[in-house]
């Protein structure tokens, strides 16, 4: 029995043996990632070789570096265009401002023009026919402001076209009653400077006392050597809104 037993474990028929390794499976894990490491490394370097073979990496890398040069280009125009835009605009702004500012003063000249002429229609029909050359003094109106104010305003004239320019002077006298006696009073400062070349009109405050009741106001215009020129007297009127 012992033979036989012995004759098949030495014989074809004898069972088979399988050995099995002991290494620890974290170690096996281990093992099979550098093997595929090592791998993915191989294939890679491979493909990087081939496209250097090809040349086509230094191909894209150009290509991308013009792109870049493209793009860079591209902005810089589009900066120059925007700053281009914006400049044209605030022209355009300045422009219009600068124009409508001309508009407003070509009115405004052209009111002040339809003023002078109608102030010198007024005036030249306030001159009558006839009346001599030299300096006149038109509409004198006096209004008393208040108990203790006057105020005055008249016309001084030239008649004619290519009258000389006046240079002279003009004086103001107070004349009524104060306490029951007659009362004058020349304006305070004397005779004030009046120059013009065919009209000026002239107006002007004077204080007085309060007990002074006003009649009448007389101005003078004196030429530059003291002479006088034209005298004109009107009452004063007791209010003027």
């Amino acid at each position: 029995m012992r033979w036989k037993l012995m004759r098949r474990r030495l014989s074809i028929s004898a069972p088979r043996m399988i050995v099995r390794s002991h290494l620890p499976w974290p170690l096996r894990w281990a093992a099979v990632a550098l093997v595929l490491g090592f791998s993915a490394a191989i294939a890679v370097w491979a493909f990087e070789f081939g496209k250097d073979i090809a040349g086509l990496d230094r191909g894209a890398k150009a290509e991308l570096a013009k792109l870049r040069i493209e793009v860079a280009q591209l902005q810089a125009e589009r900066e120059r265009s925007l700053s281009i835009a914006n400049t044209a605009d605030s022209l355009l702004k300045s422009e219009k401002a600068s124009q409508e500012r001309l508009v407003q003063q070509l009115k405004q000249i052209e009111a002040e023009n339809l003023s002078l002429k109608a102030n010198l229609g007024f005036f030249e029909r306030l001159l009558p026919a006839g009346v001599s050359s030299g300096v006149n003094i038109r509409s004198l109106q006096v209004y008393a402001k208040s108990p203790e104010q006057v105020r005055f305003q008249f016309l001084v004239m030239q008649p004619g076209k290519n009258v000389p320019e006046f240079r002279g002077s003009y004086d103001v006298t107070l004349q009524g009653t104060m306490d029951g006696k007659a009362w004058s009073l020349l304006a305070p400062g004397g005779p004030k400077p009046l120059h013009m070349k065919q009209y000026l009109r002239v107006e002007e405050l004077i204080d007085h006392p309060a007990a002074a009741v006003l009649k009448t106001v007389q101005v003078r215009v004196l030429d530059a050597s003291g002479g006088v020129k034209a005298t004109l007297s009107a009452p004063v009127m007791k209010s003027r809104l």
